[in-house]
């Protein structure tokens, strides 16, 4: 590899402290000019999305998270306002809640936040409290899923202090299975005890939407919209993400304007400079357009630690899709999977760099190291030094050994900086869809799993109701029920283990019997 083939390879925002290091990537002057046709096409269909089009047919609306960074872009006042309102409105509320003026019921401040959602609505809000909220005003937790284990373990370390502990339900619907359960179950464990529930919650969804109607019911605390042309997994600078980072102190104007400020550098209609567009082009050359190798996020620095998982959302949701938009099966998407170097050098880069080649890597370089002065470590070295090492070590023998890479590299974690990255990813996702033919905005895959688990929980309730002292087996069960023997037995399973049945276990499954 040559210097000069490196600098041909590099784009830079200098402003920014940004770059994109595609040199291990090996994308060759006639890919680019094969791709010229498609590029064209990407650049029209943005902006489209941007000028306020249909994205998402299931739901007839549009998809509009780049208006919520620059709001001058929306597409009438109306949105403008529902974009800017709330954001006075929760800016008010947050210091409200650090002066003491809103408060526990009990006395003294609020110092805990629970955040209850799921998906984009808990995602979002972990990835910025893992990279920026060392230094919070208030400590953070989440229910982020149906475990009643997780719950519990929250529970316990919140311990005493649930009485000042705000909860934020964070649902568009309200109807969201792991979210209503969720916010049951806080509740329980506040009227445990002793606590109003209502009282030291919050909530943050759509008007009109179930989870609306009960905070009213309920009297919480206050409510804040969410935006319907928002889909969740771009919502975290939403009020999504906007209400926890003003209760957490966190600076989301710097996040806002980083994210508004990349738009400004990606929309851009020169290829060149376009480093969305850039990302989205590695994208398809490495996967042949296809999606043919995953993709491993290796940011190496710990606060970021979280990338990774908001990305899988991001990307696999947005490119995960069966038919193209003309209705031809094309099975497209992009697996992504990764956790943070140089961690990943002790547990699966040696696969990386010997084994089954079905992957190209996406390096995040944070140039500078700590905010203060280093010790050294081994002669002259910091540990920086060896944070820097380990990438580019990792870096060069992946691609030594056929292996490419992207390298993105940023001067610090900062709410700016974060916002680049978090407006970066977004757009190439955009560009992507638009190259593949897919539509990145809806997720029919997402709502057959869904309605599946629905099923599941129907003929759970069938299941108890055919439960007797007199022991019955799976496909007894299912004969009463006109039911599935298998989803029955899993079923019966459940119970058994959860204390609801008793279960003998016979030489295999069909001869295993339950009862009361």
């Amino acid at each position: 590899m040559s210097f000069d083939r490196y600098s041909q390879s590099l784009l830079r925002y200098p402003d920014l402290g940004f770059s994109l290091d595609l040199s291990r990537m090996d994308l060759t002057d006639e890919f680019r000019a094969s791709m010229s046709d498609k590029i064209t096409a990407a650049f029209e269909h943005l902006k489209d999305l941007e000028a306020g089009g249909i994205a998402n047919p299931d739901e007839k609306r549009m998809v509009g998270h780049y208006w919520l960074r620059n709001p001058d872009l929306a597409p009438n006042n109306q949105i403008k306002t529902e974009i800017t309102e709330p954001i006075v409105a929760l800016k008010a509320f947050a210091a409200k809640v650090h002066s003491g003026e809103v408060a526990p019921p009990k006395g003294g401040l609020f110092k805990n936040i629970l955040i209850i959602g799921i998906g984009g609505s808990a995602l979002g809000p972990q990835l910025i409290n893992e990279a920026l909220g060392a230094k919070a005003t208030m400590k953070t937790w989440f229910f982020d899923n149906t475990d009643p284990d997780g719950m519990d373990r929250d529970l316990a370390a919140i311990g005493n202090d649930l009485k000042q502990t705000l909860a934020v339900v964070i649902s568009k619907s309200g109807g969201t299975p792991e979210t209503r359960n969720g916010m049951v179950e806080a509740k329980a464990a506040y009227e445990e005890a002793g606590l109003n529930f209502a009282q030291h919650a919050i909530a943050v969804t759509g008007e009109g939407s179930k989870l609306d109607d009960f905070a009213k019911d309920q009297g919480f605390i206050t409510t804040f919209p969410m935006e319907d042309w928002v889909g969740g997994r771009t919502s975290v600078l939403s009020t999504v993400g906007l209400v926890p980072m003003a209760l957490q102190g966190i600076d989301f104007d710097s996040i806002l304007e980083g994210a508004k400020i990349m738009d400004e550098k990606t929309r851009s209609t020169e290829p060149a400079t376009n480093a969305a567009l850039q990302l989205a082009l590695a994208w398809y050359h490495e996967g042949n357009g296809k999606g043919e190798r995953d993709m491993v996020v290796l940011p190496y620095k710990d606060s970021l630690v979280l990338f990774s998982k908001y990305l899988q959302q991001l990307i696999m949701e947005s490119l995960g899709k069966s038919e193209d938009l003309a209705g031809n099966v094309v099975n497209q998407g992009l697996a992504v999977y990764g956790n943070k170097g140089s961690t990943d050098q002790h547990a699966y880069v040696q696969q990386l760099r010997d084994g089954l080649h079905n992957f190209f890597a996406t390096f995040i370089e944070v140039r500078k190291g700590r905010a203060g002065n280093s010790i050294t470590v081994d002669g002259t070295n910091t540990s920086a030094d060896y944070l820097q090492g380990f990438l580019r070590g990792t870096r060069s023998a992946l691609y030594d050994n056929g292996r490419r890479s992207v390298t993105i590299s940023i001067d610090q974690v900062t709410p700016t900086t974060l916002g680049y990255l978090i407006s970066l990813f977004e757009r190439a996702v955009t560009f992507y869809a638009s190259l593949v033919n897919i539509n990145a905005y809806h997720q029919p895959g997402v709502e057959a799993g869904k309605a599946a688990a629905t099923t599941f929980l129907d003929l759970l309730s069938q299941v108890r109701g055919h439960l007797t002292a007199y022991e019955k087996t799976a496909g007894d069960i299912a004969t009463e029920i006109t039911g599935d023997a298998e989803s029955v037995f899993h079923a019966l399973v459940h119970l058994s283990n959860n204390g609801e049945a008793n279960q003998v276990m016979g030489e295999t499954p069909t001869q295993d019997s339950f009862s009361l």
